[in-house]
């Protein structure tokens, strides 16, 4: 047995869950196809799911480097930060190279993300709370003096001039689906939790009480704020919106502060169930699930949403058939995770970039 912690793959697995449900939704055009009490649920998980893979992202990267961190090994460091540049690389190409395929692709943005933290590693925890500040009121500035929808045809969801230089570095830093600007600022948070112990209970109680009272807080004040401010304002009711609500796009600071305080309470309850039920039976099909969430994040498109076009129910869909699609490949991927890690150590695409990105070790 070995000292991973569980609940981290548990909260991957969570994550791929809504990932599924979300884009699900999107593609089938299914958020008003069914009763107003079900879509303002499922609503919830909008940017909800992807903001925790990112942080566990960041928790991943702490764990990767705590020891030539704590240390402040300079080989070590380096070692880890040239791994760490091209699993970036890796994700960064095979990320665009989905895109045609599946436009709101997260994995170049990933690229993007890991790259920047590599050279963070030994940054005080301090500073990575620093940088989050800057990145989240950056886009604020940005989005002030800059056109957000440029591009954008926001009733098709397509984005004009993806592949000219221009329109790649606007999209990938400004106002595509998860730009670095202020994303970036989840993977640091994940590296700044992931300095801490998570098997200590009383951490763990610590960040997702912080976690779950943000995330209250964010999501009240953005209801006070609208409710208020549409009433008294010349602003349409879908600018007051854009700019005081929790959705993902734009990420403005509430939703940052609502996707970041979700994460952690998620991640911070994951580990906590880990450890509670360490060795129930129904732990590992979910943790394996987490453990293969880059083949699922790319078969859920590639997969589930081809067999959907492929017998005609992709597109126009109520959102009780969307859940019922989102539920069926979830569970089909709980099983083929299960199945897959009973016989290897890794999931396909996650061996592909480890053979790629990992040291070679020297022959004995």
């Amino acid at each position: 047995m070995t000292n991973r912690i569980l609940g981290y793959d548990l909260a991957r697995a969570l994550a791929v869950f809504g990932m599924v449900v979300v884009n699900f939704k999107t593609v089938m055009s299914a958020e008003q196809g069914g009763p107003a009490w079900l879509g303002g649920l499922v609503g919830l998980l909008d940017g909800r799911a992807a903001a925790t893979f990112v942080v566990l992202a960041g928790v991943g990267i702490a764990l990767i480097s705590r020891q030539s961190r704590t240390s402040q090994n300079r080989d070590q460091l380096a070692q880890d930060r040239h791994t760490l540049l091209k699993r970036a690389l890796f994700l960064f190409v095979v990320g665009f190279l989905y895109t045609p395929i599946w436009p709101a692709d997260i994995l170049h943005f990933y690229g993007v993300y890991i790259a920047a933290a590599a050279y963070l590693l030994g940054t005080s925890t301090r500073r990575l709370w620093t940088y989050c500040a800057i990145l989240v009121l950056a886009f604020v500035v940005m989005i002030l003096t800059m056109d957000y929808s440029h591009s954008w045809d926001w009733k098709t969801l397509t984005y004009d001039g993806l592949w000219t230089p221009l329109g790649m570095v606007r999209h990938l830093f400004f106002n595509g689906f998860h730009p670095v600007v202020p994303w970036l600022a989840f993977l640091l948070l994940g590296m700044a939790i992931g300095r801490h112990d998570m098997n200590d209970r009383s951490v763990r109680r610590r960040v997702f009480m912080w976690g779950a009272g943000v995330a209250l807080a964010a999501e009240g004040v953005s209801w006070l704020l609208i409710r208020t401010i549409s009433r008294g304002s010349g602003l349409e009711g879908q600018e007051v919106v854009a700019l005081l609500g929790t959705g993902p796009m734009p990420p403005m600071p509430l939703y940052m502060l609502a996707g970041a305080g979700t994460a952690s309470a998620v991640i911070a309850a994951a580990v906590a169930l880990s450890k509670r039920y360490e060795n129930a039976a129904w732990l590992r099909p979910l943790v394996a699930t987490g453990q293969l969430a880059l083949t699922l994040y790319v078969g859920h498109v590639v997969l589930g949403m081809g067999m959907l076009e492929a017998i005609g129910r992709l597109e126009h869909q109520t959102l009780p058939f969307a859940l019922l699609a989102a539920a069926v490949f979830c569970a089909a991927g709980v099983v083929f995770a299960h199945l897959w890690r009973s016989r290897f150590k890794r999931g396909p695409l996650e061996a592909i970039m480890r053979t790629l990105t990992e040291p070679r070790r020297p022959a004995a």
